[in-house]
């Protein structure tokens, strides 16, 4: 009896696009390399108008830089990016988390 096979040459896709609210006002830090980056939550509501969800966005292009740049607690967004997850460590052990890696952030207009 044959068995079929998995079809391999489907493309993974992992791109992120989000609408929602800042919280807080956006964070820039100097990495050890030197290199800067500017992260800043949104807060997303869900579509059942249940709870919402924060959620981490790090914008490491001197585009999405300048553009988290302009942006203050409150302020309407519209993000696209990618999933990533980080890894490092803590005093109690190694950790991770998820967080967006911005390519496009854009001010949407109330």
């Amino acid at each position: 009896m044959a068995t079929k096979t998995a079809d391999t040459t489907q493309t993974s896709v992992n791109t992120v696009e989000l609408s929602g609210r800042v919280s807080g006002e956006p964070e820039v830090r100097v990495l050890p390399s030197g290199d800067q980056l500017v992260t800043l939550r949104l807060v997303v509501s869900r579509p059942t108008g249940g709870p919402v969800d924060t959620i981490d966005l790090a914008c490491w292009s001197s585009a999405s830089r300048r553009s988290a740049g302009r942006v203050s607690d409150g302020d309407q967004v519209h993000v696209t990016g990618a999933l990533r997850r980080r890894f490092f460590r803590t005093p109690g052990g190694a950790a991770s988390r998820y967080e967006v890696e911005v390519t496009k952030l854009a001010r949407r207009r109330a």
